[in-house]
């Protein structure tokens, strides 16, 4: 059970720290980890939940609060799971553009019915910086990789991510709408219906 007041998110992305501000409403004060530091701990996890993890314990301990991380990224069947974790820095830290390049190559010769992926947002919440029970949240976005980039919205491989459901690349899609399906989005709804439901726990 958790009861928290304040938190810090082991992010220095202003639009994170309002996203969750408003997820999260008044109750709860959410502050930036660049308030306690400007180091980023090396990511050395082998999945986002690691990662995510490493990063929440890292945000705790240097701050002193509870923590919150993400880790996010696209992963492609085809390429048992590539880019993945590397997803960011897929192209040897080149830029969006380099990364999107480089997963058109390596998918040139694949048809459509083989090239399926998904994005992945992995959240974790620690209460300290030694907590064996941090929340855990995944949310994943089913679509699969486009052939040519779409859209001028979002960012990272959005261009190349197939909706089905909307019938449209991610970078087509509106901002608000984006947010109301992503995966991070998905990965958001779970930690406040987590929260959610140990805030009612506490006033019972």
């Amino acid at each position: 059970m958790m009861l928290l007041k304040e938190l810090v998110l082991a992010s220095h992305n202003a639009g994170k720290l309002k996203e969750l501000q408003a997820m999260l409403g008044e109750h709860v004060r959410v502050r930036s980890i660049g308030e306690f530091s400007s180091v980023e701990p090396e990511e050395t996890g082998l999945s986002f939940v690691e990662n995510a993890i490493l990063k929440a314990r890292n945000a705790a301990r240097v701050s002193g609060l509870p923590a919150l991380a993400d880790d996010s990224g696209l992963a492609v069947d085809f390429l048992g799971g590539a880019p993945g974790i590397y997803s960011a820095r897929y192209a040897d830290g080149q830029g969006d553009a380099a990364n999107n390049a480089k997963l058109l190559d390596a998918l040139k010769d694949v048809p459509d019915g083989e090239r399926g992926a998904q994005f992945v947002c992995a959240l974790a919440l620690v209460r300290h910086a030694d907590d064996p029970l941090p929340i855990l949240c995944e949310g994943l976005w089913h679509g699969s990789i486009l052939h040519e980039a779409r859209g001028e919205q979002g960012f990272g491989y959005d261009p190349l991510f197939w909706v089905p459901e909307r019938q449209c690349s991610s970078a087509e899609l509106a901002s608000d709408e984006k947010n109301r399906i992503s995966h991070r989005a998905r990965a958001m709804a779970l930690l406040k219906q987590r929260l959610g439901l140990q805030l009612s726990l506490i006033h019972i």
